[in-house]
């Protein structure tokens, strides 16, 4: 009787067992059925509008969609929630065939009505507090109807009409050359009207450079979705985000995405080796080879990023000397740097942009390692004995920067080998940084970058140079002019020249900033992992990722 009461109580114990594995995928508690990614920062919200960096894009984009989307690994344009886009009237009117069926997160019908209330909050936004803090939609749409925040220009915005609830029609003042492209961004989102107006999406209030959003923004964001909002435990740095049922397309094949905040890249590895997340993002470049021989599987987005040691010409006089600046880009062996401190297949650019998109300019001035040429034209502009504060992030690695306190380190020592005096000012990047060398422009030299959100040339030329800025401390109209007349360019070939024509007068004629590297950024993921498709624009799409048996 023993062994055969072993063996019944044996199966009786593995039927509880495989009874309750079952009850947890059922309620997304098994590990089959979530997928743990170790991210590198704090997102600053969930309201798209009101964000400009890849980490508080990441969940938005799982939650939110676009009207018109990018094909999983490309920048190439696909349907999202509009099917078709049609310009008319010389690119000044857009209208979009809108896809039928779709409900947002809290049971609110997607139409043509949702598109316009969103295009039009956007552009009636009050106060300097929220436009100071909607970058995208300023360098897009180049104003807005009241004009109070940093944005003063002509709106580029005129309405949005419901031809009827399926269409949508938007019409623009002028053309511009990042559309259609750009209704691609995470931070032009639809929102459900009913949340918004239900958590006073729009309720945004400064104290001194802080900024504090709505109960929207924290804690109900709501799209339309594969995923949906789960909450943020800020306790334990852990974003929640769940399945969608009522999803419209393809569910997402796990009951949960938490995205664990870990803004230690080395404390990233040991969580991934432990077996406590199931990938993470921005290893280290020194780290690549030992993952893959370890058995992960190493993923790379094809480069489409810029970093560059920006110069602000505002605080230092010595600064608005074109040959001082001149100096510094011959002072810094940026080849070396790439070598040594930047990821497999990074390339020092010719230009502040990537040399996959149109308008790059292979022939502008280059600027190779040469100290005593650096050494020169600093004595010609009586600039030997120059000091200059440079600013640099802490806390942070981003897909264009995997450590910038190494890649500071190598540019001072190499700017100290030309007898440039070097201030080094430390910031966390969620701690004050980009405000005090965007906003406030206290620095005199800074390093970042971007990662571009779809192939145009004034995603990069513009955002950066388009219009004064306190990140680069100068006014330049004639360059304005230059690049608001190559955005307006509507032929494909002319539209591409103009921005080459833009890149080598930047390099040759102003300078404002050193282009320093052009990187592919990578994603670790344990075997189990399956259907990650890495980005350039790192807009990956977690819904379509799975867990094979072996996790």
């Amino acid at each position: 009787m023993r062994p055969v009461l072993a063996v019944l109580f044996a199966g009786l114990v593995l039927a509880s067992l495989v009874s309750c594995a079952q009850s947890q995928r059922a309620q997304g508690g098994g590990a089959q059925d979530t997928l743990v990614f170790g991210t590198a920062a704090v997102p600053k919200n969930f309201d798209p509008i009101f964000n400009d960096e890849g980490e508080s894009f990441r969940p938005q984009h799982q939650m939110y969609e676009t009207l018109i989307a990018y094909k999983p690994g490309t920048a190439d344009l696909e349907p999202g929630l509009a099917t078709s886009w049609t310009p008319s009237d010389a690119g000044k009117t857009w209208t979009f065939a809108l896809r039928q069926g779709v409900k947002f997160q809290d049971g609110t019908p997607f139409d043509a009505a949702a598109v316009c209330a969103n295009f039009d909050r956007w552009f009636n936004m009050r106060g300097a507090a929220a436009q100071s803090q909607m970058i995208y939609y300023g360098d897009i749409f180049e104003g807005f109807a009241h004009n109070e925040g940093d944005t003063q220009g002509q709106p580029l915005y005129k309405d949005c009409q419901a031809a009827d609830p399926n269409t949508a029609v938007l019409h623009l003042n002028r053309f511009k050359g990042a559309f259609p492209a750009a209704f691609g961004l995470t931070s032009l989102s639809i929102s459900s009207p009913t949340a918004m107006k239900q958590y006073n999406a729009d309720q945004v209030t400064q104290s001194g450079d802080s900024f504090s959003y709505s109960a929207y923004a924290n804690e109900h964001p709501t799209g339309t979705g594969p995923l949906k909002f789960g909450g943020f435990d800020r306790a334990n740095n852990t974003i929640t985000l769940l399945r969608n049922d009522d999803y419209w397309g393809d569910k997402a094949k796990m009951a949960k995405v938490i995205f664990k905040i870990i803004p230690d890249e080395n404390a990233r590895k040991q969580e991934l080796r432990a077996g406590t997340i199931d990938g993470y993002d921005f290893p280290s470049p020194a780290d690549l080879g030992s993952l893959r021989g370890d058995g992960f599987q190493v993923l790379a987005r094809k480069p489409f990023n810029i970093l560059y040691l920006g110069i602000n010409q505002k605080n230092n006089p010595a600064l608005k000397d074109l040959r001082v600046r001149q100096a510094l880009a011959y002072g810094i062996n940026r080849d070396a740097l790439v070598r040594n401190k930047l990821p497999e297949g990074a390339v020092v650019p010719a230009n502040v942009m990537p040399e996959a998109v149109a308008g790059y300019a292979p022939d502008a001035q280059a600027y190779p390692y040469d100290p005593a040429k650096a050494k020169a034209l600093l004595a010609e502009a009586g600039a030997s004995n120059l000091k200059l504060n440079f600013y640099y992030p802490t806390e942070v690695t981003r897909p264009y920067m995997p450590n910038p306190t190494d890649i500071f380190s190598v540019i001072a020592e190499d700017l100290r080998q030309i007898g440039v005096t070097v201030n080094p000012v430390p910031e966390p990047w969620n701690g004050g940084y980009k405000d005090d060398v965007q906003k406030l422009g206290k620095q005199d030299l800074h390093l970042l970058g971007w990662t571009g959100d779809y192939n145009d040339a004034g995603n990069f030329l513009g955002t950066f140079f388009g219009r004064p800025k306190a990140e680069f401390g100068f006014n330049t109209p004639a360059l304005f002019d230059e690049l608001t007349a190559a955005d307006a360019t509507a032929d494909p070939a002319a539209h591409a020249a103009a921005y080459q024509q833009a890149n080598r007068d930047i390099m040759s004629k102003y300078l404002p900033a050193i282009p320093l590297s052009s990187a592919p950024a990578f994603i670790v993921v344990t075997k189990s992992v399956q259907g990650l498709v890495p980005s350039p624009l790192t807009y990956e799409e977690y819904a379509p990722v799975s867990k094979n048996a072996a996790s």
